[in-house]
């Protein structure tokens, strides 16, 4: 009863405030412990491939990393495909920030 609880509390507060690791100590207890989301860093959008501005852009949380995007209608494109588009991420991180294009518009928006 005491483990069916416990887990039940568990369950609650992952669902509440984000990602949770388990770890167990030295005297064979289990501990739980938040961890916070990492900034990728990211200054190109992964979806237009715009520069994005500091001011206006939006941001995403996926898997305990946040990825940042020049609008929100990149953030719902991302979600169809994550991982095409954190591949871009990493691409963009490993060659650095060498040159980007500014546009203006992509897709069917407007910036």
């Amino acid at each position: 009863m005491k483990k069916r609880l416990c887990a039940a509390v568990a369950a609650g507060m992952i669902m509440m405030s984000g990602t949770f690791v388990f770890a167990q100590d030295d005297s064979g207890q289990h501990q739980m412990a938040q961890v916070k989301a990492v900034d990728v860093g990211n200054k190109i959008c992964p979806v237009s491939g715009e520069k994005i501005d500091e001011k206006t852009k939006a941001t995403y949380e996926y898997k305990g990393k946040i990825y940042n995007f020049c609008c929100p209608m990149c953030i719902e494109t991302f979600k169809k495909d994550p991982q095409k588009y954190i591949k871009k991420v990493e691409m963009e991180m490993m060659q650095g920030v060498s040159s980007s294009k500014d546009h203006g518009m992509h897709g069917s928006h407007h910036h």
